[in-house]
C-alpha cells in the first residue's frame, strides 16, 4: 500500500511541476487592426502606430500599412524590473514612425526614470530593425544588434543553432529559441507568463519565405520539441498577409480588407515540419500555407529573362540574315 501511495504522490509532484500545468496570465486579442488604404496619399491621414493592450503587462504595436506595406507587429513585454521590445520595424524616421516615443510612453516609472528597456529582434532583415536608431542613446535602453555574432554573444549560444537562452525581466522569463531558415539570425521567443509564442517571420499568416530549407526544417523540429510539453496560448507572428478566407493579399499591398486574425495555434507549430517537407524548393501551396524561396525564384526569373533575350537576339540575327540573303538573290 505504501508503495502505491508513494507512486501516486510522485506522479502528482511530476504533474504539478510540469510546465503545461502552469497557470497562464490571460489576455485579449479582441482588436480590429486598421486595414490601410488602396491609395494612402489620397485618403485621410492614418495613425502611424496602433497599440493594443493584451493585458496589463503585454502590448502589441502595429505599424500602419500606409507607413509601410510590411505593417509589422512589434511586441512590448513588461516585467517587474525590465521591459523587452521585440523588433523595431522598417521605418527609421521618428517623424514618420514615432516608435521609440510610443514604446517609452508605455513603460512604467521606476523611481524618477522609466523602466529599463531591452530591444531585441527576431532576425536581421531590415523591416525588423530599421527603427533601431530611434532608441540609440536613450537613457535606460539597451539595443542588441540583430547580426549573428551579436546574437550569439548576447544570449551565450556556443553551439548555434542548438540550445536555449532566457531573458529575465523580473517575475517574467522569456525563452529564446534559435530558428534559422528564413534568416540565419532568426530566433523565436516564448513567454512563460502568458504562453505567447512570438514567431517573427518563422511562422505567420502569410508567405513562409525560405532561405535555407534544411535549416528551416531543423528549426521547425526544434520548436516542436520545445512546445510539445508547454502551454501555448497564441502564436503571434510579425505580419498578416491573408484575408479571412486565407487568400494572400497582393505583394506590397497597402490595403487589407477583411484581414485574417493575427494569432496562429500550437497545432500550427506542431504541423510545421510536415508542411516544410512538402516544399519543392521554389513555390509550394500546402493547405493554407504558401512556401517560397524568393532567391531561387529571382534566379529562375533572371535565367528566363536571359534566355528570352538570347532567343530574341537570335531571331533578329536570323531575320536580317534572311533579308541579306534575299537581296543577294535578287541581285
Amino acid at each position: 500500500m505504501r508503495r502505491w501511495i508513494s507512486a501516486i504522490l510522485a506522479v502528482c509532484l511530476l504533474i504539478s511541476g510540469h510546465p503545461a500545468s502552469a497557470q497562464l496570465a490571460s489576455g485579449s486579442l479582441d482588436v480590429k487592426w486598421s486595414e490601410g488604404a488602396e491609395r494612402c496619399e489620397a485618403g485621410p491621414p492614418q495613425a502611424p502606430i496602433q497599440i493594443h493592450q493584451y493585458n496589463a503587462q503585454t502590448f502589441i504595436l502595429r505599424e500602419s500599412l500606409c507607413a509601410s506595406f510590411e505593417a509589422p507587429f512589434i511586441y512590448l513585454l513588461l516585467g517587474s524590473s525590465k521591459a523587452l521590445l521585440i523588433d523595431t520595424g522598417p521605418v527609421e524616421d521618428p517623424k514618420k514612425m514615432p516608435l521609440a516615443d510610443a514604446a517609452m510612453r508605455l513603460l512604467p516609472m521606476v523611481g524618477p526614470a522609466r523602466m529599463p528597456l531591452l530591444v531585441l529582434h527576431t532576425h536581421r532583415h531590415l523591416d525588423h530593425r530599421a527603427g533601431d536608431p530611434q532608441f540609440a542613446n536613450l537613457p535606460g535602453v539597451q539595443v542588441v544588434p540583430a547580426f549573428l555574432e551579436d546574437v550569439q554573444k548576447y544570449f551565450g549560444f556556443t553551439n548555434w543553432p542548438e540550445g536555449l537562452a532566457q531573458v529575465e525581466l523580473g517575475d517574467r522569463t522569456i525563452d529564446v529559441i534559435p530558428t534559422p531558415g528564413h534568416s540565419p539570425t532568426h530566433v523565436a521567443f516564448y513567454d512563460r507568463n502568458t504562453g505567447l509564442f512570438f514567431s517573427g517571420d518563422f511562422l505567420l499568416p502569410g508567405r513562409l519565405l525560405v532561405e535555407d530549407s534544411d535549416e528551416y526544417l531543423a528549426s521547425a523540429q526544434r520548436v516542436v520539441d520545445f512546445v510539445r510539453v508547454r502551454p501555448i496560448a497564441h502564436v503571434l507572428g510579425a505580419h498578416i498577409e491573408m484575408n479571412r478566407e486565407e487568400e494572400l493579399f497582393p505583394w506590397a499591398s497597402t490595403y487589407h480588407p477583411r484581414e485574417r486574425a493575427l494569432a496562429l495555434t500550437k497545432e500550427d507549430l506542431l504541423s510545421l515540419p510536415e508542411t516544410l517537407r512538402s516544399f519543392n524548393g521554389f513555390y509550394t501551396k500546402h493547405g493554407k500555407w504558401v512556401i517560397m524561396n524568393p532567391t531561387r525564384q529571382l534566379i529562375a526569373v533572371g535565367a528566363g529573362a536571359v534566355l528570352l533575350l538570347v532567343a530574341l537576339g537570335w531571331l533578329v540575327w536570323w531575320y536580317f540574315r534572311r533579308r541579306k540573303e534575299a537581296r543577294a538573290g535578287v541581285v
